[in-house]
């Protein structure tokens, strides 16, 4: 018999009951110790909030039905849920809400309380527990008594902490070391930290590269022999979404090749299209054609002519890069070490209607899966003074209390017109003080969303706008979080719809 699902539960709520990270370490190394091999993937997907399938079509819409009495004696071993998560994702056609909700039913209904807590936050995407991936590669390490450093890195060649952490316990630090990057098997992209400024990243040190930030989607793409791959940030197959994206890595010189890129669309002029119509059609079934138009820009290399290179410094890759990939197929870069060179880059890549820049340190090299210092993104924040018209009730962790808020800005006639929706950037001191607050200023409810009287004015930073027929001012904020209540505003100090509008 195999490991209970229910000794994960309860590795779960410890690690959520404790702000220490060596006490979560703790809890999640004791369960892997005892995991057989096939057992090891579906526990480290589990205890970070996901599947070894990722989310398999199932939200709190459908989990809200499903309500039955919990077991008092967990029965079911880890490889059983995890089978049944797999039968669950592949129920099709027809009717497929209903049958998953039965096939839930039946399994949550054999589960002990906590068991059920677990399995629903997971699928629901709401598991809280302060332990995500960095608390888990520890704990790997600290199980297999091998490095961190070796898990993480293990983790980054494989695409895939669960993989990684299989190979660790159940073959060794020699075959975790033994893992390498492969044309065609995707890694974890290397990720960025933000910055207020390029001063601050440059802080009279060396010189750094500094490269145009897109509004794109993100993606890497491999070449083995004359097959192409193209992968999403989240590592999934796009390849035949982007046929123009394929034929141009297919055409460059050399062997094997990894590549980091983006891929946006462009207008005739030069300039990108709106966000939404890029990943509009990134995101279109393969069928439709759409994705052909889109090109790719990249700005990193990670395998160059059937050579693993990642681990060399970015300086080095640079060079690769423009001997691989042709200029018009790279994106617009500088050396430099002069803040305010580096700032009029900045100043004429958002002039050209990009995002912002990126500044890298030469000598870093590309460490998957991390995000730090080494690469840091910098680019206009825009805030607005809003009022709040609505807010609607938490679910997962934050049942109980009014989370999502609805944002007004002023209209021409003296109203409010509504311009999207945030829940981020709330500490739980805010949710508490919010829901006492709203429910203070209720005037009407439609289900689980509560209207309020418009007089309170937040402060919501946003990384900028689209245009939008779903709300009736034509734009939604893009990334809204809150920055901060404002009791010094009244709601007539708010900003109109035509301030949200400009930064169209």
């Amino acid at each position: 018999m195999g490991v209970l699902f229910d000794e994960l539960a309860a590795a779960s709520e410890q690690a959520r009951e404790t702000s220490e990270r060596n006490l979560k370490v703790a809890a999640f190394a004791a369960v892997l110790g005892r995991l057989g091999p096939d057992e090891i993937e579906p526990t480290v997907a589990f205890l970070t909030g996901t599947t070894r399938l990722g989310r398999i079509g199932v939200g709190w819409a459908t989990l809200a039905d499903v309500r039955p009495r919990s077991a008092t004696e967990p029965t079911l071993t880890v490889a059983e849920v995890d089978r049944a998560i797999v039968e669950i994702a592949a129920m099709g056609g027809a009717g497929v809400v209903a049958l998953r909700r039965e096939r839930l039913s039946g399994l949550s209904s054999v589960m002990t309380a906590r068991e059920q807590r677990l399995l629903f936050a997971v699928l629901g995407g709401e598991l809280r527990q302060g332990a995500q991936e960095g608390v888990m590669t520890t704990a790997v390490a600290k199980a297999a008594g091998v490095p961190v450093g070796a898990v993480r890195r293990g983790a980054m060649m494989a695409g895939d902490l669960g993989v990684a952490a299989r190979v660790a316990l159940a073959d060794g630090r020699t075959a975790l070391d033994a893992i390498s990057i492969a044309a065609l098997r995707p890694v974890q992209p290397m990720l960025a930290s933000s910055a207020a400024d390029v001063a601050e990243v440059l802080g009279g040190g060396g010189p750094a590269s500094v490269e145009w930030k897109l509004d794109g989607a993100r993606i890497q793409a491999h070449r083995q022999g004359n097959e192409v791959a193209l992968f999403t940030r989240n590592l999934n197959d796009v390849t035949e979404r982007l046929p123009g994206v394929v034929s141009v890595v297919r055409g460059l010189p050399g062997g094997d090749l990894v590549l980091d890129g983006e891929a946006m669309g462009m207008l005739d002029g030069g300039s990108p299209r709106r966000f939404q119509d890029t990943m509009a059609d990134f995101g279109a079934d393969d069928s439709t054609g759409r994705g052909s138009g889109l090109r790719a820009f990249f700005f990193d290399i990670m395998m160059a002519d059937g050579s693993a290179v990642h681990d060399q410094p970015l300086s080095v890759r640079r060079a690769l890069l423009a001997e691989t990939v042709p200029s018009a197929a790279r994106l617009p870069s500088i050396v430099t070490a002069d803040p305010a060179v580096a700032a009029r880059f900045l100043e004429q890549a958002v002039a050209s209607g990009h995002e912002g820049v990126m500044v890298k340190g030469l000598d870093q090299p590309y460490a998957a899966g991390r995000r730090g210092a080494a690469w840091r993104k910098v680019k206009p924040v825009h805030t607005f003074v809003l009022v709040v018209l609505a807010v609607e009730w938490g679910h997962g962790r934050r049942t109980g209390w009014l989370s999502n808020l609805h944002l007004g800005a002023r209209d021409l006639d003296g109203g409010f017109v509504m311009v999207g929706k945030t829940f981020k950037g709330m500490t739980d001191e805010i949710l508490r003080w919010q829901t006492e607050r709203f429910l203070g200023l209720e005037i009407g409810r439609e289900g689980h969303v509560v209207h309020v009287e418009p007089v309170q004015v937040v402060e919501i930073a946003v990384d900028g706008v689209q245009r939008s027929t779903r709300y009736p001012g034509g734009v939604a904020l893009r990334f809204a979080r809150v920055r901060r209540y404002r009791e010094d505003k009244s709601a007539a100090a708010g900003d109109d719809i035509d301030v949200v509008r400009r930064l169209l």
